[in-house]
């Protein structure tokens, strides 16, 4: 059977993506982003708030469908899956939707006023930070999908020599505790592989231990439990970072890492308590939430540029960055999935395959 709240989680994290990369524009914590403009201390707390868990989440649930797509699916064709599913799509989009993103923030921090053909060759022939703020070589938001990739392929090893039903007993003995102090190996591994604060380690490790652990009924109920516990406990710990960093721009790596494993707990609980049902969204973004992963910086950063040049007044700003980019993503994805060869550019194709 099916886990739907698997994908609803799924979807509703993407769609996150609108607002904490509109408010990226406006961040405090120094972090570069390809328009900016100047420092807003409470859509700065926003992300702080939703960052120890929205991409972490991705990859434990991309784990839990690995488990679910092995079960039906051979190694063989679990690869042909994956090259379809993410490496043709981030080798296409590297090529032809990042520089365009690139290109504005040269335009914005530069003053380049040349074009895209000209942006393009500089793109693919300077490298600084991989930020990609400076106009240089990035993956972009592709960044996620090439961890993946990697990751998925990487991990076939493990199953093939630690299989799931080999760690079934010992995972499903595991008490509460020893299921909260798992995030320990998760912030150890972040600083394997770690480039610029995105780590191929720990997000290998959330990879595993959403097939390892969380797929498992037995784990997965034992964690309902105590549910109530744990939300509050998911409350006051995320209530204490948003005052530690408001206040004390706080943000510790121990305990980021511990706000989001929690985080992540009461996420899938409360989401396997009350979206495991199929609806119409559900069916629509099944479809659609990854070509909006693709698609939906590449427009935000365009459409920023032009927006806070017109209009200076900062909810004005916020608001057409956040919906415009959402409608006209949208707008995009509908377009682009009609054409038979560039639909599988932003996964299309690929993830009809699914299911």
């Amino acid at each position: 059977m099916r886990r739907h709240y698997i994908d609803n989680l799924r979807n509703l994290t993407i769609l996150l993506l609108f607002p904490v990369h509109t408010f990226m524009i406006w961040n405090n914590f120094g972090s570069k982003f390809y328009i900016w403009q100047g420092e807003n201390k409470l859509l700065s707390t926003f992300i702080v708030f939703v960052n120890p868990w929205f991409m972490p989440l991705l990859f434990v649930l991309a784990g839990m469908s690995a488990r679910y797509s092995l079960k039906k699916r051979s190694n063989k064709e679990y690869i042909i899956q994956r090259i379809h599913k993410l490496l043709i799509p981030f080798i296409c989009n590297l090529v032809v939707l990042v520089p365009f993103q690139s290109l504005f923030a040269r335009k914005f921090f530069y003053g380049y006023n040349g074009g895209l053909p000209e942006h393009w060759k500089y793109f693919f022939t300077h490298m600084t930070d991989f930020s990609g703020y400076d106009g240089a070589f990035t993956p972009g938001q592709l960044w996620f999908i090439l961890f993946l990739f990697i990751i998925s392929m990487f991990s076939l090893i493990p199953f093939r020599f630690i299989p799931y039903q080999k760690v079934t007993k010992k995972t499903e003995s595991l008490s509460l505790l020893a299921v909260l102090l798992l995030f320990l190996p998760i912030w150890l591994m972040y600083h394997l592989g770690n480039f610029g604060g995105f780590s191929l380690g720990k997000n290998l490790a959330l990879f595993l231990l959403g097939y390892y652990l969380l797929s498992n009924d037995t784990v997965m109920e034992r964690i309902e439990k105590s549910i109530k516990q744990l939300t509050v406990l998911w409350i006051v710990t995320s209530v204490t970072s948003v005052v530690l960093y408001y206040h004390f721009s706080y943000y510790g790596d121990l305990w980021i890492n511990f706000v989001g494993w929690i985080s992540i707990l009461v996420l899938l609980i409360w989401g396997k308590k009350g979206l495991n049902k199929q609806t119409c969204f559900t069916e629509y973004f099944n479809d659609a939430s990854y070509p909006i992963y693709i698609l939906h910086q590449s427009i935000l950063v365009a459409l920023a540029y032009y927006v806070v040049q017109i209009c200076d007044i900062l909810f004005v700003q916020v608001f057409c960055i956040c919906v415009g980019s959402f409608i006209l993503t949208m707008l995009a994805y509908h377009f682009i999935k009609c054409i038979p060869v560039v639909r599988e550019m932003i996964g299309c194709m690929s993830i009809k395959s699914r299911k």
